[in-house]
């Protein structure tokens, strides 16, 4: 299994898709590494060889900012904006939908769960008594 950036990337993927399991790495860089190496796209990550796998891992961490390094860069970047007390920050403070969605509906997986608001049904009451 090939170590890449502190991921093992799965054995039986082709090259272009398993670089992907790297967070920080999508379709188009994924592509862009395979292309700056001359490697095979349709390589399987066990036909490597540790010379390639090697290459792939000094380019990474050369050029990109990928795993742990990227997610503190993210996070630090939400906390500033919630201190500076900006529209943005204040929507990741309340964990509502930042850019701009609705929340009259959707957004649920924001939101979490629904939480009844108001009475609801009252407890004691049997349906079938009718008033006369």
């Amino acid at each position: 299994m090939a170590r890449v950036a502190g991921v093992d990337l799965p054995k039986n993927k082709r090259l272009d898709i398993a670089l992907r399991y790297i967070y920080g790495i999508g379709p188009a860089i994924s592509n862009e590494i395979i292309a700056q190496l001359s490697l095979v796209p349709a390589k399987r990550v066990k036909d490597l060889t540790e010379e390639e796998v090697n290459r792939i891992n000094s380019l990474i961490t050369k050029n990109l900012k990928v795993e742990g390094d990227l997610r503190r860069e993210i996070q630090t970047n939400i906390k500033r904006l919630i201190e500076i007390a900006s529209y943005r920050g204040s929507r990741h403070r309340r964990n509502l939908p930042v850019r701009g969605q609705r929340t009259k509906t959707n957004a649920r997986t924001r939101r979490g769960k629904r939480k009844t608001v108001g009475a609801g049904k009252a407890q004691g009451q049997n349906k079938d008594y009718k008033r006369k």
